[in-house]
């Protein structure tokens, strides 16, 4: 099967120093494209990490027992910061797609190019998680998926190249099988979701609305923006820095991604521009 498209998409895979998107660093990606046209083109780097100082990071034992990428495999390899031009004219302005991209390999690929400086928006780009699409319909794991699927062995599984490339495979053997297939919904409502049509797939795979990519920050019924964990969970933004402005800044100067306290901001200034609307209509009347 050849995938319709509008334009390209982009199959992604991360290999990192560990999961927390806002402390971790990618040590290799790889991006497969394809393009309307059903030609594609691959890039794959082994990145060294650093932190905001340029410092080397280390990746821990655990995590090079799982990938097996080590400190002297990335040695000599340039930063996510010098790459970040080449990777982003790879991307152009494609969709992106991968194994449970949504929750994490999306949000760390946004934040580490924010950690560069360098411009990367998600605006206008379909966002397309196979996981979601497999787990919706058979909950399991990516190896398991690919045998079940396409009727192969996932070979150097946990490798950026393996594994992005088993995930594209996947998504066009899951297209073939749920072509016409019924999904029932939380609320009973059912539909065939699985269509050739990344807009659709991509409404399909998001599991939660949230603010932020990393989850942090979600929405209400009402459109307002919310806190998705600590002692406010379930309270908006707005309440919480209007009675407790200290909030804010504690936030600012925590471990939380990049992405996270854009959101933040945002509903600050959001915040200050009402106050300032209200001066006006005030002295006005």
């Amino acid at each position: 099967m050849q995938l319709h498209l509008q334009k390209p998409i982009v199959f992604f895979d991360l290999e990192t120093t560990g999961v927390n998107v806002g402390h971790d660093h990618i040590v290799e990606i790889c991006l497969h494209k394809v393009m309307p046209d059903a030609s594609t083109q691959t890039l794959v780097h082994r990145v060294r990490p650093v932190d905001q100082q340029g410092n080397t990071v280390h990746i821990p034992e655990i995590t090079t027992a799982i990938h097996g990428i080590s400190d002297a495999d990335v040695a000599d390899k340039p930063s996510f910061a010098q790459l970040a031009p080449e990777i982003a004219e790879f991307i152009g302005d494609a969709d992106l797609a991968g194994y449970n991209s949504n929750k994490f390999d999306v949000p760390l690929l946004v934040e580490e190019f924010l950690r560069a400086g360098y411009p990367f928006s998600l605006a206008k780009r379909h966002l397309i998680d196979v996981q979601n699409i497999f787990h919706k319909m058979e909950q399991r794991t990516l190896k398991a998926a690919y045998q079940f699927y396409c009727g192969k062995n996932l070979e150097n599984a946990h490798s950026a190249d393996a594994d992005t490339l088993a995930t594209y495979e996947v998504l066009m053997a899951q297209l073939d099988r749920y072509q016409d297939a019924e999904y029932t919904d939380r609320d009973g409502r059912v539909s065939k979701p699985i269509v050739n049509d990344m807009e659709q797939l991509s409404q399909f795979t998001r599991v939660n609305p949230w603010a932020d990519l990393a989850g942090y920050i979600g929405y209400d019924a009402k459109g307002n923006e919310i806190f998705n964990f600590g002692k406010h969970k379930g309270k908006t933004l707005k309440q919480v820095f209007a009675d407790e402005p200290v909030y804010y800044d504690w936030m600012m100067k925590s471990d939380f991604p990049l992405s996270t306290k854009a959101v933040l901001t945002e509903v600050i200034d959001r915040i200050k521009q009402q106050k300032l609307q209200d001066l006006k209509l005030h002295f006005q009347g």
